[in-house]
């Protein structure tokens, strides 16, 4: 049954296939701009994911007019400001973002100042603070998990303060995605793992939170399907690119999913570890994602269960009762779980991190408490049941 009422948003071009990098000066063009200036981090650059991209214009009358490579993992105000210094010394009319959530979110924020204006981008920060639209921005993703191609979000990190400041305005959505395999066939196994499972928690949350629809629902479920028949290959034929292509088609679903239905407890548990512990978000994902289930399922069991059919196909959804299918769908993540474990060494619980302390475990359930993601949880959750959450975490 539909919903009374829903809204469905994603005004973001997807540019995708084995050869979406020579599509970027045409589309850019039909923009109005002919001056882009790439924004990316040392890693990238040192990979050789540049040469593509400026191969691609290198017969264009679009001109790559700079290149700030000097993005953090964390990304900061200092740096903000300093890619927005670059684009306006060198006229640039546009930016081509090439990297994970760091370089995409230092993007987003360095149009806010290079449309608008000055120096202070704190001024923007919060919810739907710009006045208008901003100027051409493209995101070439080389990891896929985030999805931050397809959203209206970013954070960035107020050293001084020692606080993460938040932008969230459809003006953020980037005018286009551009998904080549060729900008992640250099990805180690690891981060192979731990993006999948980002891209995948996204849309599991996606379609089993309370603001799912039955647009976002068909994201998150083409999403699931294509990770789960594709993340272990990545693993197995790394370099192949129509795998690859699969899994970063797959993040970007996954992507516009939750940007329209919203993400609950795995976000909000995942959220608050990676503040007090300092690990990567989409490991994060990956430690809670079966716990935060069994601990809905009494309110939405039958919702987990749907998820039988493209984790697992047809023929296991129709072998299996329907009683029976939301424990099989949080046994098949966990066997998944365990093969990237295996496979490349993704750890499944806490303590297998080895960079956190049970000490630490009422700082983060405090946290979590006050985290926006958890509003979206189809079971509302105190301090004690999150520690105990934890705890199951642990391992």
């Amino acid at each position: 049954m539909s919903k009374s009422y829903y809204e469905f948003f994603c005004p973001v071009k997807t540019i995708a296939g084995h050869q979406a990098l020579e599509h970027v000066p045409y589309e850019l063009s039909a923009l109005g701009a002919k001056r882009p200036m790439i924004i990316t981090d040392a890693g990238v650059r040192k990979a050789g994911l540049l040469a593509p991209v400026e191969q691609a214009f290198a017969a264009a009358e679009t001109e790559i007019r700079a290149v700030f490579d000097d993005v953090p993992p964390d990304s900061s105000l200092e740096t903000v400001r300093a890619a927005a210094a670059l684009y306006r010394d060198n006229d640039c009319d546009a930016i081509i973002a090439i990297g994970g959530g760091s370089v995409i979110d230092t993007s987003k924020a360095a149009n806010i100042l290079v449309t608008l204006g000055g120096d202070e981008l704190v001024k923007y920060s919060g919810a739907h603070n710009l006045p208008h639209a901003l100027n051409p921005l493209f995101v070439v993703p080389t990891t896929s998990g985030t999805g931050s191609e397809v959203t209206m979000v970013a954070v960035v990190s107020d050293i001084e303060r020692g606080v993460k400041v938040p932008f969230t305005s459809y003006f953020l959505m980037p005018n286009a995605a551009v998904l080549d395999p060729r900008m992640t066939l250099t990805l180690p196994p690891h981060i192979t793992a731990m993006t999948g499972m980002d891209a995948m928690t996204h849309a599991v949350e996606a379609y089993t939170c309370m603001a799912a629809n039955p647009l976002s629902d068909a994201y998150a479920t083409g999403a699931i399907r294509k990770i789960s028949a594709n993340l272990l290959k990545a693993l197995e034929t790394p370099k192949d690119p129509a795998v690859r292509l699969e899994l970063a088609q797959a993040s970007t679903m996954a992507g516009i999913a939750f940007s329209n239905s919203m993400v609950g407890l795995v976000h909000a548990l995942g959220h608050s570890l990676g503040a007090v512990c300092h690990l990567p978000h989409g490991l994060c994902m990956n430690l809670f994602l079966p716990y935060a289930l069994e601990y809905n399922r009494d309110v939405n069991g039958e919702r987990i269960g749907e998820l039988l059919l493209p984790l697992a196909g047809p023929e296991v959804y129709a072998a299996t009762p329907a009683g029976q299918r939301t424990d099989k769908v949080i046994r098949h993540i966990r066997d998944l779980r365990d093969q990237l474990y295996e496979r490349a060494g993704l750890a499944r619980t806490l303590r297998e991190t080895g960079k956190v302390q049970r000490s630490q475990l009422e700082d983060i359930a405090a946290l979590a408490i006050d985290d926006g993601s958890i509003i979206f949880n189809p079971k509302e959750a105190d301090r004690d049941q999150l520690m105990a959450i934890l705890e199951r975490a642990w391992g």
